[in-house]
């Protein structure tokens, strides 16, 4: 479909797609920019029940009642049902009771390893980044964890240059090996399209792509030859509903970019 014709912006694509993943009752450690939005959507359409546990220190169990651009702006902390610090939030997750948490970064590869740390630039130059913050614990102790981020072949490598944020390390039994008994990435979210996890190889497969993407685009901007699901779906695109709780969200277009 022509991006000139089309009723949405790829970023309300992309955040209708994450809301879909949150199912009612769980409990959602919302990220920022995107995730944020997806929150709020799904709260506020199919999962009523879903709660939302912010890394500042805050949870919620309600909709904020005026637009946030950011979890520390003041509406979200009106009538939160517990204000806290980052200490008891991160506690939550080491005892497992966060069932998703939602993270991105520059790097992925076909194991959902995630590298915000360092980019190998040649054979001695280094590109440092911000590192983990808290994305490794995301990664390594919540329920699930969904990715979310642009989809080029110099993002989506076969081997990350450094795990900041664990996915399935080298394939089957590696995240128990390495004490994470739980967890792991169930989707990828890009700009091109949904990736899900081989439940035996634990490797990336292409299972949907956006509308008017082809197969292979995707395949064009991976670093490796990525599997694809026999019959991939076209994401659905967002309902009126969706649309308009999202502009009521994000109403100037800030992280949707109208």
């Amino acid at each position: 479909m022509d991006t000139e014709s089309r009723r949405y912006t790829l970023p309300e694509l992309m955040v209708t797609a994450a809301a879909r993943e949150i199912a009612d009752g769980e409990v959602i450690f919302v990220g920022m920019r995107l995730p944020l939005l997806g929150f709020l959507l799904a709260k506020s359409t199919h999962a009523p029940n879903a709660v939302g546990i912010y890394e500042l220190g805050l949870v919620r169990d309600t909709v904020a009642p005026e637009p946030i651009l950011t979890m520390g702006d003041l509406p979200n902390f009106y009538r939160a049902q517990w204000l806290s610090d980052m200490a008891d939030m991160m506690g939550l997750l080491q005892k497992g009771e966060v069932d998703v948490s939602f993270i991105g970064g520059a790097q992925v590869d076909r194991f959902g390893n995630l590298n915000t740390t360092w980019i190998r630039s040649g054979q001695a130059r280094e590109t440092r980044m911000p590192g983990s913050g808290g994305a490794c614990d995301l990664a390594g102790l919540a329920g699930r964890h969904i990715i979310i981020m642009n989809h080029e072949k110099r993002r989506f490598v076969p081997q990350v240059d450094y795990i900041t944020s664990p996915g399935y390390g080298d394939g089957p039994g590696w995240r128990r090996r390495m004490g994470l008994p739980r967890g792991g990435p169930s989707a990828v979210i890009t700009t091109l399209g949904i990736l899900r996890f081989d439940p035996e190889t634990k490797e990336m497969v292409l299972s949907g792509i956006h509308p008017g993407i082809r197969v292979e685009t995707v395949l064009e901007h991976t670093g490796w030859p990525l599997r694809v699901a026999p019959d991939p779906v076209v994401t659905p695109e967002p309902t009126e509903t969706e649309l308009a709780m999202l502009r009521r969200f994000d109403p100037k277009g800030f992280w949707t970019g109208r």
